[in-house]
């Protein structure tokens, strides 16, 4: 009776009122609550009944199923590209990933243009391959993917060559303007 903390062998008074009759509470410990209880008992004692339980026939719950134009584009998406090479971080709050990023830039370009949906899927990976996000196709070996890679990295480099140079020519025309006009 100790250890059962539910009101199923008697209730709380009785169980007090026992421990008092058998000494291990003095009647200085007694609870504040005790002589209240005492004086105004309740009507009907306060009883645990146990609920009757009847085999009941399992109703089949009808949850309609919900799904998104989103759902549809992350399904094709996973389907072809998979979950990427790094797992989701989602320790930090700020992290978007790769199929948010891409459901993200198909929904752009949606509202921008009025192609199919399976040409605006395509559209929507170079967009992310010229923004340098590469995606592996699922089944494609690794070298295919380093090429690809290694194409985003040069047209990178070929951009980053051309406007180092647009600014050295800029800074070297400055540069001439300063001297001339000295």
């Amino acid at each position: 009776m100790a250890g059962s903390r539910l009101e199923r062998f008697g209730t709380v008074f009785t169980r007090v009122r026992d421990l008092m009759r058998s000494g291990v509470i003095k009647p200085t410990e007694k609870p504040i609550w005790y002589d209240v209880y005492e004086a105004f008992p309740p009507k009907r004692a306060p009883l645990h009944v146990k609920p009757h339980t009847r085999p009941s026939i399992k109703k089949e719950e009808t949850v309609p199923k919900i799904f998104y134009r989103e759902d549809e584009v992350r399904a094709k998406f996973y389907e072809q590209y998979g979950t990427g090479p790094r797992p989701l971080d989602l320790s930090k709050p700020s992290f978007v990933s790769t199929c948010q990023r891409f459901l993200d830039k198909y929904m752009e370009l949606k509202s921008q243009s009025e192609l199919d949906d399976s040409a605006l899927f395509e559209e929507t990976g170079k967009a992310l391959l010229r923004e340098g996000v590469v995606l592996r196709r699922k089944g494609v070996p690794p070298q295919v993917a380093a090429e690809t890679r290694d194409l985003v990295l040069n047209l990178k480099l070929k951009d980053m060559l051309a406007e180092q140079q647009s600014v050295d020519t800029y800074s070297d025309k400055t540069k001439e303007h300063t001297t001339q006009t000295l």
